[in-house]
């Protein structure tokens, strides 16, 4: 098939003393996510797009949380792994599009810094690369601030060569 979409979710609790990563990068916050990773809920999303739009399972199977090697590890890197199993597959991201849902703290000022991020791992320009944030106008876990989550879609290309 010469194009696949795939799409991806993810969620973490949040606590203090954690720390708060979202799309690569580290936000001030007083609250973190708990994770076995860097709970980097952006980037597990996509991650789970990317694998998904190839039928290749999501992130846990190649990066299982039962694994030390996994322990702390910082999500760009799981980025990048993924990124290289769709290129050994003839594929390349044409857009991704992604909405961070977090009561607090407030993530606009962040969206730029993220695309850049995730731009730069993924080999993309900034216009492929679509970061949203919204609340849940304090309902459910997120509302409550008792987690976060995202949501990723990507579309990708056969590479013809």
């Amino acid at each position: 098939m010469e194009f696949r979409i795939g799409s991806g979710f993810d969620v973490h609790a949040l606590a203090e003393g954690e720390s708060l990563w979202l799309g690569g990068i580290r936000i001030e916050h007083e609250k973190g996510t708990v994770a076995h990773s860097d709970g980097d809920v952006l980037i597990h999303a996509l991650c789970d797009a990317m694998l998904g739009a190839l039928a290749l399972g999501d992130i846990g199977q190649h990066f299982p949380d039962t694994d030390s090697a996994y322990k702390n590890i910082d999500s760009k890197i799981l980025l990048q792994r993924c990124c290289e199993l769709i290129q050994n597959r003839g594929y390349q991201i044409i857009n991704i599009d992604s909405t961070l849902c977090a009561q607090r703290p407030k993530l606009m000022g962040y969206i730029g810094e993220m695309r850049q991020c995730l731009a730069r791992i993924l080999s993309l320009s900034t216009d492929q690369v679509s970061v949203k944030a919204t609340t849940t106008e304090h309902l459910g876990y997120v509302g409550r601030e008792e987690g976060i989550s995202a949501y990723a879609t990507v579309l990708l290309k056969k590479i013809v060569y």
